[in-house]
């Protein structure tokens, strides 16, 4: 191992071989998940019986591709009448809701089974429960005081369940309800005379569902996305992932988990956003090649218009922030809550997101839940050190009604609640921060992994550090710094920068890109950056890039 390796890998709490590069035989059992083996009952006794199976999904990247795991996993293990569904988001909102369970009334299934969502969802499962249907919740949502009246709930982040990782996504869930009920499947006779369901094959899916929703990579969340980047490289991934890589120009053998968190996930997050996560999903359950390169055309398209409804809404929350947010003194509050009529709910989460990392302050932007309406959804995002599901749960004790409802994460979550309540509900929420938030987590700081050697700054070391991930969510990708001298630059598409950087020690210069890094003044003639090293496949044969996260004057 380069010894470059050695260091970040330890920088990261990693010691040893077998840790750095975890493999599948090291995955955590699925039997320390709690209710495995009511869920797995009733996942059998559903197969036995030839009941319909519902699977509903979610909205977003990893809902999508648990939805897919689910149907394709169960169908390989059995299940000869499996459906599935996903609310929309203007019209149902988040999850199962009542409304939607209405909807999906004339399928009459047998079991209904929540992936992605279900730990808040009390009103939607009583009415699948009212109408006699069984259900089965699978989630990584953290659940709040008391759990929905499910048959079963496989959620490693419910009270005092064992499950050693709690940073499994919802499509990491779904995953290990599969391998359990293949297990007891087995256990059964079922493959004395058939061959064994590779449940591998849907690993291209859970990493793709991982690394999109943002959860911490542990080591068992980069054994999983390590395999199934593995399948994406050598081709075998679904057709529907293959039609998306190809239509996001990437090049499939070279994929990596920044690909996947800034190509991939966003293209299917799209459709959840501005039309209907449905298609995504059908993306991802086609066989047919054909069809998968028009949805993911279809797909592209949606992605480019989303893009641009998000930068009208940052450039609104901008504004907003220059007039609102910093007070006359020029001292930023602790947080942000940002609003405005014309906004679309679908796109909020990337605004908060955006506005989070301009501020270092936890946001929380607002939407009409449907245009002209009375109900406002939010999405909330927050800093390392700032919990903020917890905030909100604090909001929702110390004033009873004041939201409808709200779910989430340490980093992430979301809230509806109604538009006349929401100047009570900001000065709530801003107390709650004031109260809860160590001062010291307002301190933006870049932390890097230090300099690299020249020596270093080569393309074996960039691609060593392509293949040593993945990297994401809790094992960042290596981030350097150094001093450089900038021997020429240039403006790309009036506001990038491209470089040409000199160092001590290394004849040839540097090629470098700084993405948004045109303020309209030329860079000093000495910079000190904060950087990647990545091989350059733009110009190939060996050659190098710095894609430049921070420049600051030397």
């Amino acid at each position: 191992m380069l010894p470059l390796l050695q260091r970040l890998y330890a920088a990261r709490g990693v010691t040893d071989a077998a840790q750095a590069q975890p493999k599948l035989a090291q995955l955590l059992a699925p039997d320390l998940l709690g209710s495995m083996q009511a869920a797995v009952t009733l996942l059998a006794d559903a197969i036995a019986n030839n009941e319909r199976i519902l699977i509903v999904g979610d909205f977003d990247c990893d809902g999508a591709t648990a939805c897919a795991v689910g149907v394709r996993g169960l169908r390989m293990l059995g299940a000869r009448d499996v459906v599935h569904a996903v609310p929309n988001r203007m019209l149902h909102g988040y999850g199962l809701s009542p409304s939607l369970v209405a909807e999906l009334a004339p399928l009459n299934p047998g079991l209904l089974v929540t992936v992605d969502h279900g730990i808040a969802c009390h009103a939607g499962v009583k009415a699948a429960k009212a109408l006699g249907w069984k259900v089965l919740v699978t989630d990584h949502h953290l659940p709040g005081e008391h759990l929905p009246p499910a048959d079963a709930i496989v959620d490693p982040n419910i009270s005092g369940d064992a499950f050693p990782s709690k940073a499994l996504a919802g499509v990491g869930v779904i995953f290990y309800v599969l391998m359990a009920l293949r297990r007891h499947l087995r256990g059964q006779g079922a493959y004395a005379t058939a061959p064994e369901p590779d449940l591998l094959t849907l690993l291209d899916l859970v990493a793709v569902g991982t690394v999109a929703d943002l959860v911490a990579l542990d080591d068992n969340n980069r054994a999983l996305v390590s395999a199934g980047l593995r399948r994406l490289r050598s081709g075998k991934g679904c057709v529907g992932l293959q039609a998306l890589i190809e239509a996001s120009g990437r090049d499939a053998s070279r994929l990596t988990g920044s690909d996947i968190g800034f190509a991939l996930g966003p293209r299917l997050n799209a459709a959840g956003r501005l039309e209907d996560m449905a298609l995504g999903i059908e993306l991802l359950l086609t066989e047919d090649r054909a069809h998968a390169r028009e949805i993911a055309t279809t797909l592209e398209s949606i992605n480019t218009e989303r893009r641009a409804v998000q930068q009208l809404m940052t450039d609104d929350a901008e504004l907003a922030v220059s007039r609102a947010v910093l007070s006359a003194e020029g001292v930023r509050p602790v947080a942000a809550c940002l609003f405005d009529a014309q906004w679309h709910p679908g796109v909020v989460g990337l605004v908060a997101s955006k506005m989070k990392d301009r501020l270092h302050r936890p946001v929380i932007a607002f939407a009409p839940s449907e245009p002209g309406g009375d109900s406002l959804r939010g999405s909330a995002r927050s800093i390392p050190g700032f919990h903020i599901r917890d905030a909100l749960a604090l909001v929702n004790a110390a004033h009873p009604g004041l939201i409808d409802k709200f779910g989430g994460h340490a980093m992430a979550a979301g809230l509806s609640l109604p538009h006349a309540q929401l100047p009570a509900f900001e000065q709530a929420f801003v107390e709650v921060v004031e109260r809860t938030l160590d001062p010291l987590s307002l301190q933006q700081l870049l932390i890097t992994d230090g300099e690299l050697l020249p020596q270093e700054l080569d393309f074996a070391h960039a691609e060593a550090l392509r293949l040593a991930g993945p990297w994401g969510q809790g094992f960042p990708e290596p981030l350097f710094d150094g001093h450089f001298q900038v021997a020429r630059w240039q403006v790309l598409k009036e506001k990038h920068l491209k470089l040409s950087l000199r160092v001590p020690g290394r004849a040839e210069p540097i090629s470098a890109i700084h993405f948004s890094g045109w303020t309209g003044n030329a860079p000093a003639n000495q910079v000190h950056i904060a950087y990647r090293l990545v091989s350059d496949d733009y110009r190939g044969g060996g050659a190098i890039q710095l894609i430049v996260e921070h420049c600051a004057d030397a």
